[in-house]
């Protein structure tokens, strides 16, 4: 049990979690709270979701002490990314030449993420885990955040973080709004096997009415990602296995064989989230209830770590100041930071999202303008590429 509660965290997925852990070593004492069970905590069943870690986030992972619970054989390199247009002959490629890197990222399946989380995060005195756990109210005074939980439990902190998803009720409970982007579009993921050596290159095929992800697993598997409309993905994830094996082995044009099917086919709405604010008086959001994005240029997670590193810088600034850790002008230095990072992210996200999903031919001619333009500026590409590190 914490002696000295610091900070509540409501939610204990990978943000949540990756924050306690952040502020612990920091010397902080953490609550968490969370609606799942322990058990689902301590050992999360997969959900199709790969996620995809730059540089820079590894490094955080590796800081925090959770990196070093992936296993091995858990961790796959991307080493080159193209991004194709329909039949066009053109895609922009980018690869680590120019660079000190032998990889763009790693791809570390979701619930080996939230495992590793929660091994490193329940190890740790100063951090209390209440799970199966519902917050009924939220609410912040002149001197405290207070967490009211449905089993009539009150909680209270110098400060609240909310971590509880891109559809966040304690960010609508603090009277903040987010900006919201449904794209009417679904997302299908699964893991495939397949004949044919990916090389580590991950493909972003953008066909017209749905887009295609193929990203390069550890031996002869890939994480399939489709992207189609949401009136059309109830068919899709009841397709026979046969014929389903089949569009996407056609779909990649067979650029690696015959595919098959490895475990379950998951579905999710694709809606990107910004919010308005990120903090208000002893309070602050996190992860996703701050910034969702589309998984198109993949810095969902990545953001929600360099806003862990973020809010902890603030945090220790503040408690060696001795300064209020909740008080606005300490939060404010987080959100100005936070906002710098992800803005022109999101925001960059959405337009290409627009314009390669866009099947007009205006659109059509457009994008395959940029993609021969984008291949001749190196310096474009080169920029492009420190994104995807994580090294801008």
């Amino acid at each position: 049990m914490v002696n000295e509660r610091d900070v509540i965290i409501i939610g204990a997925g990978p943000a949540g979690l990756s924050l306690a852990i952040s502020l612990a070593d920091a010397g902080f004492g953490v609550t968490v709270v969370e609606k799942l069970p322990r058990a689902v905590l301590a050992d999360p069943p997969a959900d199709g979701r790969e996620i995809a870690l730059t540089h820079r986030a590894a490094d955080i992972l590796q800081s925090l002490g959770m990196w070093q619970h992936y296993p091995a054989g858990d961790v796959s390199p991307i080493r080159e990314a193209r991004v194709l247009d329909g039949k066009s002959p053109h895609f922009l490629g980018f690869d680590t030449r120019g660079t000190q890197q032998t990889e763009l990222g790693y791809l570390v399946a979701n619930n080996v993420i939230r495992k590793a989380a929660f091994e490193v995060a329940s190890s740790m005195p100063s951090i209390e885990i209440i799970s199966d756990a519902a917050v009924s109210g939220v609410a912040t005074t002149a001197d405290a955040a207070e967490v009211r939980l449905a089993d009539g439990r009150n909680l209270e902190a110098p400060l609240m973080v909310a971590a509880d998803s891109r559809f966040s009720d304690a960010r609508r409970r603090m009277g903040i709004g987010a900006d919201m982007r449904d794209f009417g579009r679904t997302v299908i993921v699964c893991r495939l096997s397949h004949e044919l050596p990916h090389n580590g290159i991950a493909h972003e095929c953008f066909h017209y009415g749905r887009t295609l992800a193929v990203l390069p697993l550890n031996g002869l598997v890939s994480s399939a990602v489709i992207t189609l409309s949401a009136d059309q993905s109830n068919a899709m994830m009841q397709m026979p296995v046969p014929e389903f094996e089949k569009l996407v082995t056609e779909q990649f044009e067979s650029r690696l064989g015959p595919m098959r099917l490895v475990g379950e086919r998951h579905s999710y709405p694709l809606v990107a989230v910004y919010a308005q604010r990120f903090v208000a008086h002893r309070f602050a959001l996190l992860g996703d209830a701050a910034v969702g994005m589309h998984p198109v240029t993949a810095h969902g997670f990545n953001c929600g770590l360099y806003g862990v590193a973020s809010l902890t810088r603030a945090l220790r600034g503040a408690r060696a100041a001795g300064r209020d850790i909740g008080s606005m002008s300490v939060l404010t230095r987080y959100q100005s930071e936070h906002r710098r990072a992800t803005r022109p992210i999101y925001l960059g996200t959405n337009v290409l999202v627009g314009l390669f999903t866009d099947d007009q031919m205006p659109a059509r001619f457009v994008r395959s303008a940029v993609l021969r333009l984008a291949n001749r500026l190196p310096p474009l590409k080169a920029g492009i590429t420190r994104q995807l590190t994580g090294r801008a």
